[in-house]
């Protein structure tokens, strides 16, 4: 399964196809849309949140709510593109035309120069278009199309933010439905309501200087089975698929699973997770320090990810840059963005985990339709359980 998206932040849309679904999946597009609304919401947002309410449209491989096995094609039309017709047009027009708002300030910590190096671009809005988060809206709903798939057994999705700029909140073992619904009632996506107003306060506090905040979310999938990965090659790994997959979210810039970096400071006998079995359970961990992983391989865990994000790049009190054009000193132009964006990038995390998580999981029980899938799981199932 392998998914492509293109578009960029102010062009007529995005889109993404999606390709080796398995056939008979029933599509939920309320529940598709949702996770776009979810990706929106979040306290900090800018003033982009409020034009486009951004919502898919298929248009590809799906007849009367069901997969058929087709590539699935999603269009999320940009509400925006109407102001942006004259300079995101792909007709030609004159090198001097000022309509086309061209960019020649980089901005520090964007895509901007080194894309603009590499591309031969002497407009970085050429860059910065397609570099924007706004592309991360098309991987939110292809996650959301592989939800889909695994909520079909029993496999579930979570997310709850750790920690804004200075804030942190104490990790929360909830069971997982009770940790989404409290998460989705609060603006930072946090349990702590505590926590809550301090975070608020600092976003706050950051907007009023002209500055950005950072944080660290975590995402819980609860009920996948073990074996999923592969110990045999370094590619095949889905703990390393699932790091990849979490530092392409813009911004991004760390990753850890289960107790992480902390195992650094740990002896060796308070990191690893004692091996249990009963007749009722089968084999489990005692505890789960691995965050469901062991070479590789999912152990039958909870797959336990926490995720960095450094602060928003754009600042509305720009850094120095230089200009292109003339090599002289100047701050750097500023784009409409966010003050921070950390409760939506725990969405973005929560759904390219999804993608990985149900990737795997039809590379281990892969089948042309749902069915020989259920078939093939089940089989699985009961080799562990004679093991």
């Amino acid at each position: 399964m392998r998914y492509l998206t293109a578009g960029e932040t102010h062009g007529p849309q995005l889109t993404a196809i999606i390709e080796g679904f398995p056939s008979n999946v029933n599509l939920n597009f309320e529940d598709l849309n949702h996770q776009l609304h979810r990706r929106q919401k979040g306290y900090g947002r800018g003033r982009r949140m409020q034009i486009e309410k951004d919502t898919a449209t298929i248009a590809g491989g799906v007849r009367h709510g069901k997969t058929t096995g087709a590539p699935i094609a999603l269009v999320v039309v940009n509400n925006d593109w109407k102001h942006w017709t004259s300079v995101m047009g792909i007709e030609p027009v004159e090198e001097d035309n000022e309509g086309k708002r061209r960019v020649n300030r980089p901005r520090p910590g964007h895509a901007d120069l080194n894309g603009g190096l590499k591309y031969n671009q002497k407009d970085l809005r050429n860059i910065l278009e397609r570099s924007s988060a706004r592309e991360t809206t098309m991987r939110v709903a292809t996650g959301a199309v592989a939800r889909q798939l695994l909520a079909e057994f029993g496999i579930k999705v979570a997310g709850q933010v750790i920690r804004i700029g200075d804030v942190e909140v104490e990790r929360q073992e909830l069971p997982v439905d009770e940790l989404i619904r409290i998460t989705e009632e609060s603006p930072v996506r946090v349990v702590d309501k505590e926590a809550e107003a301090k975070m608020i306060a600092a976003i706050d506090a950051a907007k009023e200087d002209g500055d950005t905040l950072g944080g660290i979310v975590e995402v819980i999938i609860e009920g996948v089975p073990v074996g999923l990965g592969s110990h045999v090659q370094w590619d095949r790994k889905l703990d390393g698929k699932i790091a990849q997959a979490v530092l392409s979210i813009q911004a991004f810039k760390g990753v850890e699973f289960g107790i992480g970096f902390e195992a650094a400071e740990r002896r060796g006998s308070n990191v690893h997770d004692e091996i249990l079995y009963t007749e009722e359970t089968g084999f489990r961990r005692r505890t789960n320090r691995a965050g469901g992983f062991e070479g590789g391989m999912t152990t039958g865990e909870q797959i336990i990810v926490r995720g960095v994000m450094k602060p928003i790049s754009t600042l509305y009190k720009p850094l120095q840059s230089v200009d292109i054009d003339t090599k002289e000193v100047f701050t750097a132009q500023v784009e409409r963005s966010d003050t921070c964006a950390v409760p939506a990038a725990g969405v973005i995390m929560e759904n390219v985990i999804a993608w990985e998580v149900a990737n795997a999981f039809l590379d281990k029980f892969g089948g042309d339709s749902i069915e020989e899938i259920r078939a093939n799981l089940a089989n699985f199932l009961k080799q562990v359980e004679n093991y």
